[in-house]
Order: C-alpha cells, then structure tokens, then sequence
C-alpha cells in the first residue's frame, strides 16, 4: 500500500470532522451574528462542496489542479465573507474556522511542499485581511498552517521518493535473479558443448582446431551476452515427485545409482525441475572431471522441513581452492548452475571433498518454497 494512502483518508476524515466543528460554532453564535443568513448560506454551500468532494480526496490521483484551487477558493471566501457575516466582529472564529487547513493539506499531499507553503500563505493573507489587524493570535495561525503544509508536502516528496528507489531496486532484482537463471540454462547447454568441442578441437588439430577455437571464442562472447538477458516473467505450476524426476536423470547414465525413499517426494514444479538441474550439473562434473570410469551416487533424503539431496563420486576430488578459482574465471557450473539455483529457492549446497576419495555435494531446499 502507498504511504500516501493513509495520509488522504486522514485528510478525508479530518474535512467532515472540521465541517461538523464549523456548523457547532454557527449554531451557537447564530444570534451575534449581523447578517446571518449570509453565514448560513455559505456553510450550506460548504457543506454541499465538502459531502459531494469527498470522493476527490481519497487519492492524488483523483484530487486534480481544478478540484484543488475550486477547494482553496472555497477556504479563502468564506474567510473574507466572514466581514460581511460578522460586520462588528463580534464572533471570533472564521466562518470555515479550521476546515480551511483541510485545502492547504490537500495541496501540500498533492503537489509538495513548495505549493502547500505557496497555499498557506494565501491562506494566511486572507486571515490577517479578515482579522484587519496583523494581531498574535491571527499571525500564530497562518504560521502554524504553513509549518504543517510544508512539513508534510516534504514528507510527502521524501515518500515518493523511496517509493520510487524502491520499485527500481525490486526490478533491478527481478533482472539479476532472470539473467542469473539464464546463465544456469546456457550453461547446462550451449555453454557446455561450446566447452567440449573447443577441448576436442585443440585434441584433434588440423581443421578441428580452427573450429575448436571459434567454438571458445562463441563461448566466451556467449559468457558476456548472458549478462544483458532481458529479464522473463516465471510461471506458477503444479507440484511434481523429485524422485521420479532424479530417476530420469540417474537412469541415462549406468555409473549412476539413486538411494530415496519409495514414496513420493513431492515439490512444487519448478523447485523439483530446478533441483533436478542442479544434480544433472553435480553429475555432469563428475563425468567431466572425475574420469570415465568413476561412479556417482544420488541420495534422496525426505526430512520433516526440508528436502536433501547428496551427490557423491569416487573421483580423485577436488583440488583446495579450484572452486573459487574457476568462480573468478567466470565458470557457471558452480556458482550459478547449483548454488545459484539453491539460492533461488530458498536452499543452499555444500561441497566436501578429499584428494583421493571423492567429492560429496549436499543440496538442500525447504518443504515451504512456493517457487
């Protein structure tokens, strides 16, 4: 909900409130009045403007320029009319009385603090006119409205403000968050045969080397690209049984061995399908960097708030510090592929591993994500 929001129905409030406080006054002075039919005929107008408006103040968007200066109008009228009501001054208050602070606010909410202190002043004028005398209690007055209008026409500005900081920040994030899933898809794909076949080509030579070099060069441009992806709407779906989804992926690859439970485990789509990609990466390093002939094991752990998945080789491990070495040279099979596809739902990984015995990769997500 717009901060502002609450400030206009405080307004409409405090316009109906005041109306009522200018009527009391009226009816208990009716009889010093000079002329008060006059003073009756305006509050009856007052009343018919301030009933029939009230709709006009519930937001900025409705209050338009023409409503506010027709309403200032009205505030500044009944001031000066006042002379006419009241020729002996013998009553004290204005015939609108407070009501009158209601339109300089309106302004104030409306435009800022430049214009609701440009509206006091007005609104102060016509005071010290209907007072004619520059007397403590007029001048105290017109202060007090124009210190509120300007008070609140800043804070009114410095929440626009953060609102507006705020709704660029969120779609800065929504980007990054897309750019960063995009990356995960060209790595799992594009990334990874580009990859390939330059490590072929360069093996092979000749011809095959030429290509092999082109394909690095696609790769690295491809690596930059993703970083400018046009961020993508995501779309809600059902739930989906993790098990099944990790079968499919350990049963295209014999080395491969999955230990779960025997009932479903059920998530919601995409988490399912996005912890799935991220085994199918865990499992596509281990083919890449554990050697041909080592074997992987897929643990699926159904616990009571959280879903644990744990990839495990028989591989030589994994050298200290080779992960945030190859983070720096921009590798996407880690830091986007796994943790960031993790960090999306909600999860985390954590990677141990030992030279010599193998690598252990443990994935976990909260039962609770709704992504």
């Amino acid at each position: 909900m717009s901060v502002e929001r609450p400030l206009w129905r405080a307004l409409t409030g405090y316009r109906l409130l005041t109306l009522t406080y200018a009527l009391g006054l009226f009816l208990l002075a009716h009889d010093d009045y000079g002329r008060p039919l006059v003073g009756a005929g305006y509050l009856a107008a007052l009343t018919l403007w301030t009933l029939f408006t009230t709709p006009l103040v519930a937001s900025a968007e409705r209050c338009t320029p023409r409503f506010l200066a027709v309403d200032l109008t009205m505030a500044v009228g009944g001031t000066l009319l006042t002379l006419a009501a009241d020729p002996h001054a013998t009553v004290g208050p204005t015939l609108p009385s407070i009501w009158v602070a209601g339109s300089v606010l309106a302004v104030a909410l409306k435009g800022g603090w430049r214009w609701g202190g440009a509206a006091a002043v007005g609104m102060g004028a016509a005071n010290l006119a209907e007072d004619g005398r520059l007397s403590g209690t007029a001048l105290h007055n017109a202060v007090l409205v124009c210190v509120a209008a300007v008070a609140i026409g800043y804070v009114v500005e410095v929440a626009r403000a953060s609102e507006r900081a705020l709704a660029r920040a969120l779609r800065i994030e929504a980007a990054t968050r897309e750019r960063e899933r995009l990356a995960r898809d060209i790595h799992d794909g594009v990334l990874q045969v580009l990859a390939m076949v330059q490590r072929r080509g360069t093996a092979l030579g000749g011809e095959a080397a030429e290509l092999g070099r082109l394909a690095g060069e696609q790769e690295r441009a491809l690596r930059t690209l993703v970083a400018d992806a046009p961020p993508r709407t995501p779309v809600a779906s059902e739930r989906e049984d993790l098990g099944a989804l990790l079968a499919a992926a350990a049963g295209r690859d014999e080395r491969v061995t999955l230990v779960g439970p025997g009932t479903p485990v059920e998530l919601p789509a995409r988490a399912a399908r996005e912890l799935t990609a991220a085994v199918e990466a865990a499992l596509d390093n281990v083919r890449r960097h554990a050697g041909p002939t080592a074997s992987a094991w897929i643990l699926l752990e159904d616990e009571p708030d959280a879903v644990l998945v744990t990839v495990r080789d028989d591989g030589p491990g994994i050298p200290p510090g080779r992960l945030a070495v190859a983070a720096a040279e921009g590798r996407l099979g880690v830091a986007q592929s796994i943790r960031g596809r993790l960090r999306d739902l909600g999860g985390g990984a954590e990677w141990g591993s030992v030279p010599g015995q193998g690598t252990e990769v443990e994935l976990r997500v909260p039962k609770g994500v709704d992504r």
